[in-house]
């Protein structure tokens, strides 16, 4: 039954293995539950409102992982496409976040569309096997980076753009505290070695007066104010075509390479980089999206976090499975998770970049037309903050310089196709 419903193979793994990674996955992701609200009450959204929506959206979009794609992955509203959604389409441009909303539902339906008629997959087909192996390594140091970044072990400097930060008391200290308690375990090869972290993590916070406990049960508040808000009158304004084409191809991207990055760490591609259950991931995150714009919030993605899930032996859909209930008893019981400080998740994000850097062996770092494009596929990703500006140079160049150095063998045509979209999108979008 389990095989039928999740693809959950014993000799892969087991019913204890497939929990405890869907838990740990939760809770590297449950940081969004804190973020979205907060994000979007800049622009007087409810925050109870949204906290609902937010975790009903993770709950949707990662139930239909589970029985869809049968993938250990799970999917919330995306960290990227949430603040481009905020502080770029409303607050940058002006636009009302049920503008934007409006815009949501367009993309998440022209995802829809690409993905049933493959075409979705033609695009993935067409990057670069290179770019596709430099994925999983960019997306790692991008979740190293946010998980520092969190822990306030670097913090913005406006001479340096980052720094060191204070790493002898408050949350710094005790994300290199959980680090190092982490570490050991994951080098002891504990079982459940990332969740005793964060756990144990958390525990060490109480004391030191950064772990904040109010209370136990909350009753989940009502999406209405923020359900179905749509404007309907604006479709077909020009303003709605670019802002739907700026949302689908920051999001087409980062979703694909959030899902690809996952799959490629995860053991469920080939050597280039071919997914076979790709489309049921892209079916759940499409139709993820389409109900984010429902109920109120920026797209669903497949989660980079849930790759602690994977590290953890989550290989089924029976992991996605206990990550959509672990975000269902969160609507009744949001003060106990969103006790888990920041500090006590980021020493499992930092260990999970170091976790998905394995395909550099994979690289040929001898031939420097493909180590180039590689490189600055990887390098793009956390120092632009944008898993789909790194996809997005990392073609570009690897066409332009297998182009002009006259290895015409290497590229196809819908390399010259995607490449040449993609320097149009930087023109003009």
């Amino acid at each position: 039954m389990l095989k039928r419903l999740f693809g959950f193979d014993q000799q892969k793994s087991t019913v204890k293995t497939e929990i405890f990674a869907g838990i740990t996955s939760f809770l590297t992701m449950s940081y969004i539950l804190a973020v979205n609200p907060q994000m979007f009450s800049s622009l007087g959204m409810p925050q109870g409102a949204m906290f609902t929506t937010t975790a009903l959206i993770s709950i949707i979009g990662t139930l239909l992982l589970a029985f869809v794609a049968k993938m250990p992955f799970g999917i919330a509203p995306g960290m990227g496409s949430n603040a481009f959604f905020v502080f770029a389409i409303c607050l940058g441009m002006g636009y009302s976040w049920q503008f934007a909303l409006t815009a949501v539902l367009i993309e998440g339906i022209i995802l829809l569309l690409l993905t049933l008629t493959n075409l979705r997959e033609a695009i993935i087909d067409a990057i670069p096997a290179t770019i596709k192996k430099s994925l999983s390594i960019g997306i790692g140091l991008f979740i190293a980076f946010v998980g520092l970044q969190n822990a306030g072990i670097v913090i913005d400097d406006s001479a340096t753009l980052i720094k060191l930060g204070d790493i002898t008391h408050g949350k710094a200290l005790l994300a290199l505290i959980g680090l190092l308690l982490t570490s050991i375990l994951v080098i002891k090869n504990v079982k459940g070695a990332m969740l005793i972290g964060i756990l144990l993590t958390t525990i060490i916070g109480i004391p030191m007066g950064i772990t904040q406990y109010q209370g136990l049960i909350s009753v989940p508040q009502s999406v209405k104010p923020i359900f179905w808000q749509f404007q309907w009158g604006e479709i077909l304004t020009v303003d709605m075509l670019i802002v739907v084409l700026s949302f689908l191809f920051i999001d087409l991207f980062s979703l694909t390479g959030s899902a690809l990055g996952l799959c490629i760490k995860g053991g469920f591609a080939d050597s280039n980089g071919k997914v076979e259950r790709i489309k049921g991931i892209f079916i759940a995150d499409s139709l993820g999206t389409i109900a984010s714009s429902i109920f109120g919030t920026s797209a669903a993605c497949t989660f980079i976090e849930s790759s602690s899930g994977v590290a953890q032996g989550g290989r089924s859909g029976l992991t996605a499975f206990t990550i959509a209930i672990c975000f269902a008893i969160a609507l009744f019981f949001s003060p106990i998770f969103l006790a888990i400080p920041s500090a006590a998740t980021a020493p499992v994000m930092i260990i999970i970049g170091l976790m998905m850097f394995s395909p550099i062996v994979e690289i040929p770092l001898d031939d420097l037309s493909e180590a180039i494009p590689a490189f600055i596929t990887i390098v793009i990703m956390p120092l632009a903050y944008s898993i789909a500006d790194g996809i997005l140079m990392g073609t570009i160049s690897y066409v332009l310089i297998n182009l002009l150095c006259g290895k015409f063998k290497k590229l196809s045509p819908g390399m010259y196709i995607l490449a040449a979209i993609f320097i149009l999108k930087y023109i003009f979008i």
